[in-house]
């Protein structure tokens, strides 16, 4: 099954569920992409001790999971958070390409 998982929140525990969510997909062999929208652009840096967001992430990258930032969300934040993008280490993505895996999609998520 093909899912995608649009994440628009920056909140630490809505975050790690999302990421969580995603890695039980790959883990049972979906294909997965996590596609980072709004605040959702913020969730790698959303982690607390309680809540792991790098390890999550970390696990979805190294099972195959494809991770996308909304570059125009990215550069909104850019003077306020000018490492931001290196931070995420992923493909910055459009309206457009969300689209598109909308449209080829199985099931969408939205966290």
């Amino acid at each position: 099954m093909k899912l995608v998982v649009v994440l628009s929140s920056n909140d630490s525990e809505t975050v790690w569920n999302a990421f969580r969510f995603a890695n039980t997909g790959l883990a049972r062999a979906d294909a997965v992409q996590v596609f980072l929208l709004g605040k959702g652009v913020e969730a790698g840096l959303a982690g607390t001790l309680q809540f792991d967001i790098q390890e999550q992430i970390a696990l979805f990258r190294s099972r195959g999971g494809a991770l996308i930032g909304c570059g125009v969300c990215c550069e909104s934040r850019r003077d306020e958070m000018p490492s931001l993008v290196s931070s995420l280490a992923c493909e910055m993505g459009s309206m457009n390409q969300l689209h598109e895996l909308i449209a080829q999609a199985d099931k969408v998520l939205s966290f």
